[in-house]
């Protein structure tokens, strides 16, 4: 008998052989990819070096300052190949509500703060408000806001959070020029141990990126160097000097808060309808504390802002509102720093309370201005971020579909949405 040789054997051993093959692949790939990405990372850090040196840079600083350099991964606003966007994360103004943000007991323990210190910071106080011309009140809030006066203690280092910014973040141009400028802060002596940053590389006792920094730091107490870390006259006045290299109109405050109307509902939010506070007057706008407009007052030009809809205040907001968003971009920001520099003046709580309007759901919000713009709503961007163009369109929305106009990106909203998109949808 001839024996021929089993067939099984050989396609075993050549399942084997692959398998073998493969994983031989799968672990010089692990291998390889981390290689890959140092090289890329090297490449990218030896892009920078002309930019650098254009600025003033030397390379002994430059070398120092990125050598061993790591991406840190866990910072907020990063767009990595394969993980979900994080872009608000960390943000407490895009995912706390109005009303935590916006805290009263939190309000009211800087303000009283902030009373205190501008009774023992008098003097550097009256001479920001003579040399810059912003009010100690706004420039106190300021402080108070970014970093609690100075008890809030920066977690990260700046360079290696621009660096990590400017390599994987959203928006890399920006922070690539804040990576060069916080460079050139290292060549021009700032020792690297005092750049403690926030995750966007915020520094310093009022918070101050980095290419800031060169524009407005202001050497207040004349020992010839600008420390907006440990020198309270510097700091509070580099913050003076960027509200008014920003547009700070002397003598304004930032806004009103008012009672809406039917006339005059959060439909009408948002700098694109701006006017005279006399034209809110004949809508019927009043100010919320019940004092009458003065002729002044009705002359000033002025937009609506409802940063919570219609679950809290309203307000007319002015230049010195903008020039504060000019700071931090964000509306409730502005509302914090202009409602704290009013308490610390002497004001009270806002009037009308703040209502429970619960997170805020990106996912949902993206769905709600996604389907807005295609029934042909003004959305300007999809981001998932409830800003005052959102929560104006959603309010003339409800308006047109005779829905209780509050201006939120609620979950009735997000169906009511849904049922009329699929009305309007071809069959």
């Amino acid at each position: 008998m001839i024996h021929r040789p089993d067939p099984s054997p050989p396609k075993r051993n050549n399942r084997l052989a692959a398998l073998i093959v493969l994983g031989m692949g799968l672990i010089a790939a692990a291998f390889a990819s981390p290689a890959a990405a140092d090289a890329k990372l090297d490449a990218w850090i030896e892009g920078l070096w002309p930019e650098a040196q254009a600025a003033g840079v030397s390379r002994a600083t430059f070398d120092k300052a990125l050598r061993g350099f790591t991406p840190d991964l866990k910072l907020p606003d990063l767009e990595i190949a394969g993980r979900p966007s994080n872009d608000a994360r960390g943000q407490a103004e895009f995912t706390r509500a109005p009303s935590e943000y916006l805290d009263r007991a939190y309000l009211m323990r800087l303000a009283a703060t902030g009373k205190d210190l501008a009774a023992k910071h008098k003097a550097t106080l009256a001479r920001i408000e003579q040399e810059l011309g912003v009010d100690r009140y706004s420039v106190l809030a300021i402080w108070g806001r970014e970093t609690a006066f100075g008890h809030h203690k920066l977690p990260h280092d700046a360079i290696n959070v621009v660096a990590t910014q400017a390599y994987l973040g959203r928006r890399k141009e920006m922070f690539r020029t804040e990576l060069i400028a916080a460079l050139k802060m290292l060549e021009s002596g700032v020792p690297r141990s005092l750049m403690r940053a926030s995750w966007a590389g915020a520094m310093g006792l009022t918070q101050f990126m980095p290419s800031e920094y060169f524009k407005h730091a202001h050497d207040l107490d004349g020992d010839g160097k600008t420390d907006i870390w440990n020198s309270i006259p510097d700091a509070l006045a580099s913050a003076a000097s960027q509200l008014k290299g920003k547009g700070w109109v002397a003598g304004q405050t930032w806004g009103y808060e008012v009672k809406l109307t039917r006339e005059a509902d959060c439909g009408y939010e948002g700098p694109t309808q701006e006017r005279p506070i006399a034209e809110w007057a004949k809508l019927g706008l009043k100010r919320a504390n019940g004092k009458p407009w003065t002729d002044a007052q009705l002359a000033l030009s002025a937009y609506m802002m409802s940063p919570a809809g219609g679950y809290g205040p309203s307000f007319l907001v002015l230049e010195n509102y903008k020039v504060i968003r000019r700071y931090n971009m964000s509306d409730l920001y502005a509302v914090f720093v202009g409602n704290l520099a009013d308490r610390i003046a002497g004001g009270g709580d806002f009037v009308t309370p703040w209502g429970g309007t619960g997170p805020q759901k990106t996912r949902n919000i993206e769905e709600i201005q996604e389907r807005l713009m295609a029934l042909g709503y003004d959305v300007e961007k999809i981001d998932g971020k409830v800003g005052s163009n959102t929560r104006k369109v959603i309010g003339q929305y409800e308006r047109a579909n005779n829905l209780k106009v509050d201006c939120w990106p609620s979950d009735a909203v997000l169906d009511h949405v849904r049922k009329t998109a699929s009305r309007e949808s071809p069959r």
